[in-house]
């Protein structure tokens, strides 16, 4: 997986993860720091750091397997984005004019 889909996971399921695991998240893919780095930072090795991480990533990796908040999250978004764009297309006339306030109004909910 890449940073952005590592940052997307740890959004979701950081708050479970150990003080250490969020530490060390944070300073390898939010600060950017080498693993040298956050070794030092932390007062470990930079092996403990690389294997705190597999084991942060993998544990991140099975519970998005097991409950899907991600997944379902950019499932969502893509939906939204395609009933704004179907109800946008709507003709703009007196009897569809409310219909599309309500929806675009119901999508904005949804992505609150």
């Amino acid at each position: 997986m890449d940073a952005l889909e590592m940052s997307l996971l740890f959004d979701f399921y950081g708050g479970m993860l150990t003080e250490k695991q969020q530490e060390c998240f944070d300073m390898r893919y939010n600060q950017d720091l080498s693993l040298g780095e956050i070794g030092e930072a932390m007062g470990v090795s930079r092996q403990a750091v690389c294997d705190n991480l597999a084991r942060t990533e993998a544990l991140l990796r099975r519970m998005e397997d097991n409950i899907g908040c991600v997944r379902r999250s950019l499932r969502t978004r893509k939906a939204v984005q395609q009933i704004q764009e179907a109800a946008r297309q709507l003709p703009e006339d007196p009897t569809t004019s409310h219909l599309v306030r309500q929806i675009l109004s119901a999508v904005g909910e949804l992505e609150e």
